[in-house]
């Protein structure tokens, strides 16, 4: 699953959530090269033609098209939400593919993790309810990771303050 919780301390954790990224820098690299092979191969027989230099840019057209858009995808892909959970304090900061980084807080005590079936922008949507807003968390999940992220959250939530 994209997130981890890691101990912070003494009844203190930390969730790191992140979106999926399948292709590592080395599958972009064999892909892109796999491509570029692949695309230049019919027209060797072209070669020292007037029509190879009228094929040519669209081929590199092409090319570079797929690779800004790989590249684009892996940039607004690079989101980071840190949610951290303290008896005392509970914040979420939320690290945005262009720079700046959104932040919440929140009182314990207040806080109700909350699922949305519907209604959301996405099914089983998720959020953090206290101190007078309403966050969302994990909305780039899968539908089942969000359930999953709900329970555990929810637990977790609780164990801070037993009642």
């Amino acid at each position: 699953m994209p997130y981890r919780w890691e101990p912070a301390g003494d009844k203190r954790a930390e969730l790191h959530l992140w979106p999926h990224q399948s292709l590592t820098a080395r599958g972009f690299s064999i892909f892109m090269a796999s491509f570029f092979l692949l695309a230049i191969l019919p027209v060797f027989w072209l070669i020292g033609t007037v029509l190879l230099w009228g094929l040519l840019p669209f081929i590199l057209a092409a090319v570079a098209g797929l690779w800004w858009a790989l590249r684009h995808n892996s940039r607004e892909r690079s989101v980071l939400e840190i949610l951290t959970l303290a008896p005392d304090q509970i914040t979420l900061v939320r690290h945005n593919p262009r720079g700046g980084a959104q932040d919440w807080q929140g009182s314990p005590q207040w806080l109700k993790v909350e699922m949305h079936a519907s209604g959301g922008p996405v099914p089983h949507y998720v959020t953090l309810r206290g101190g007078g807003r309403e966050v969302e968390i994990g909305a780039f999940l899968s539908e089942e990771e969000r359930k999953a992220l709900y329970a555990e959250l929810s637990d977790r939530v609780r164990s801070l303050h037993p009642r």
